[in-house]
Formats: structure tokens, sequence, C-alpha cells
């Protein structure tokens, strides 16, 4: 069965090293996600990227960094995203965070 809704996609720009509370951001927000009951959370590792100071980082081995890029992406519905912003706001000292408008397309068996 095929369900549609729309929705938003929180995407939250980081660094690997970036911490909150003595532990790694990324991390954190995720958790948080969790125990605030949002849809789900990823976190993907980038390979390679820059920021807003354009320090390269990447994955490459003679030039292996300590500080990948992440990128948590969160779904779903605008008003508990809204409600999810504050923690955000109260976890992130720097980094780029997006919001946008989705559609969503849940794909669940019937069983």
């Amino acid at each position: 069965m095929k369900e549609q809704t729309t929705g938003s996609l929180l995407r939250i720009f980081l660094g690997e090293s970036d911490r909150y509370k003595g532990e790694p951001l990324y991390e954190a927000i995720v958790l948080k996600a969790k125990e605030q009951k949002l849809a789900g959370a990823t976190v993907l590792r980038g390979l390679m990227g820059f920021g807003a100071n354009s320090q390269l980082h990447t994955a490459k081995i003679l030039r292996l960094s300590e500080n990948l890029p992440m990128v948590v992406e969160i779904v779903d519905e605008q008003e508990k995203i809204d409600a999810f912003m504050p923690h955000v706001d109260a976890m992130i000292s720097e980094g780029l965070v997006t919001l946008e408008q989705v559609q969503i397309y849940r794909y669940r068996n019937d069983d």
C-alpha cells in the first residue's frame, strides 16, 4: 500500500568533529529527534566538502581528514519539524540548516 502526504525535509550540514555536551553533534541531533518522536532521521557521511570558511575536508588517503562533512536528514510533518527547531538552535553553534517542503510517499506492506 502507498500513502502520499506532504511534509518537510530538515537537512543539517555539520562536521564530523562537531560536539554537543561531549558527544558527536550528529548523534545528539538524532537522539533528540527520536526522543521527540519524529518519523525518522538519517546521518550521511560525506567524502569531500567545504563550508563557509572554504577549508576542504576530504577522505582521500593522502589528505585524510578527521572532520569529514556530515549531513543529518529528518523528514516529518511541518508542525513536528517546527517544534523540533528550537532543539536544533540550542545544539548548533556553527553549520548550515535547510528546510524544504517535500512530497512523502510511504510504502507499507499490508500484512
